[in-house]
């Protein structure tokens, strides 16, 4: 039985990054970046006001007050776009707009509200510090500078600069198209009659989401019956595909179906225990034929996506080209104390809030039963309790997994978990 993190140093290494592709700039919201992107410019161009304000020199409004303030010449009016036409001498000023060019001989810009100003002359009532209120030419970018690197995920700050350096095309890495089957005859599809005896397939759809998330759009199979040849054709289907998650029909059962046909479709297992919580019968394996992973996950709703959160998306990052595969962790105090048992390291639903002196702490969501979908619902956070450990005292510093985010920086290099 493996543990979590050699699952996942074995999933990882048979996982092949795809090829690229290019995208307009406008449509790579999500994706990620197959080159490294330099700028093509300066910005600023030039020294601009960040302010509504007056361009001056700071030693004719050094000492300003109120009671006694410094007196002006207004020489110009700059808009944004628009070229300063006269240079500054001693006593004089220009009035300038946020993103118009400071003007020779300028070094300050006072904003309007720290004024009193006619169309002549600008009062200056309350000095800045030499320099204020004015971005430099290429504070934000240099020319050449490299700005964003081969395998970071494109979110909206990163579009912008895409724009910003003229990046109409951008190269990422293809999506992988994925399979999603659940298997199982006690379930209820989604679409199907209201039946009391049956049970509401949740799995699919908590997985498609999970990919979705991460910008997959997977192809959804359906249901497949625990019936050998129903689940072959629908197998068959699915290994079509770059990528196929089967839900349930993974154990040992008499039912059980999905290892034993994986393998008679050319799948070979790497392995189908884990040593986690919840989670341990998840099952990981490959089709030469076409470079094909398969991914089996328990038919509890909890273990399915807590696997796909650990084994699953990882891949499909490393898949897409990512740098980070892994969820963010943070160190964090315990709010209540945990007991466990001992033998597999237990993801467990949390919550974070903020206690009476300010800190951010951790508490269990509730009952922590697999198949309890809602406590899903209500976390936000997964606590990871090591395997070795059987109890966890209030007020001990705990790893936690966040959940419920996406983009840049919901993801890490390294995956946060010592075993």
């Amino acid at each position: 039985m493996k543990t979590v993190r050699t699952a996942q140093s074995t999933i990882l290494a048979a996982v092949t990054v795809f090829k690229s592709e290019s995208v307009k700039c406008t449509e790579s919201l999500g994706r990620i970046l197959a080159e490294d992107v330099l700028s093509n410019r300066n910005h600023p161009p030039y020294d601009i006001s960040a302010m509504d304000g007056y361009a001056v020199i700071y030693d004719d409004i050094d000492g300003a007050t109120k009671e006694s303030p410094a007196v002006l010449k207004i020489i110009d009016d700059i808009k944004a776009g628009d070229a300063p036409k006269v240079t500054l001498t001693t006593g004089t000023a220009s009035r300038i707009m946020t993103g118009a060019p400071i003007p020779e001989g300028a070094d300050t810009v006072i904003r309007v509200e720290d004024t009193d100003c006619n169309e002549t002359d600008a009062k200056i009532l309350i000095p800045s510090k030499k320099g204020s209120n004015i971005r430099l030419l290429g504070e934000n970018l240099r020319t050449d500078d490299l700005v964003l690197t081969k395998g970071t995920d494109i979110g909206p700050a990163e579009l912008g600069i895409l724009a910003m350096v003229k990046k109409a095309l951008v190269e990422v890495y293809r999506r992988p198209r994925v399979a999603i089957l659940s298997s199982g005859d006690e379930l209820e599809g989604l679409d199907d009659p209201f039946d009391e005896r049956k049970i509401p397939d949740a799995n699919t759809y908590t997985v498609m989401a999970e990919m979705q998330a991460i910008g997959i759009e997977p192809v959804l199979l359906g249901i497949a019956r625990d019936n050998p040849g129903e689940l072959k054709d629908k197998l068959k289907e699915g290994l079509e595909c770059d990528a196929l998650i089967v839900s349930g029909g993974v154990s040992v059962g008499h039912h059980d179906f999905v290892r034993p046909t994986l393998k008679e479709l050319g799948v070979e297992i790497d392995f189908w225990r884990v040593a986690l919580r919840p989670g341990h019968p998840f099952a990981f394996g490959r089709r030469a034929e076409g470079n094909k992973l398969i991914f089996a996950l328990p038919g509890n709703p909890v273990s399915s996506m807590v696997c796909a959160e650990e084994f699953i998306i990882p891949a499909m990052r490393k898949m897409m080209g990512a740098v980070n595969l892994f969820r963010k962790t943070i160190t964090v105090r315990l709010g209540e104390d945990v007991k466990d048992k001992v033998g597999r390291t237990h993801f467990m639903r949390s919550h974070l809030s903020v206690n009476e002196s300010g800190e951010q702490t951790l508490k269990l969501t509730g009952s922590q039963g697999s198949g309890i979908l809602m406590s899903m619902v209500t976390a936000d956070a997964l606590l990871v309790m090591p395997a070795e450990c059987s109890e966890l005292k209030a007020g001990t510093l705990v790893t936690a997994q966040l959940l419920n985010l996406n983009g840049p920086g919901a993801f890490q290099e390294e995956p946060g978990i010592k075993e």
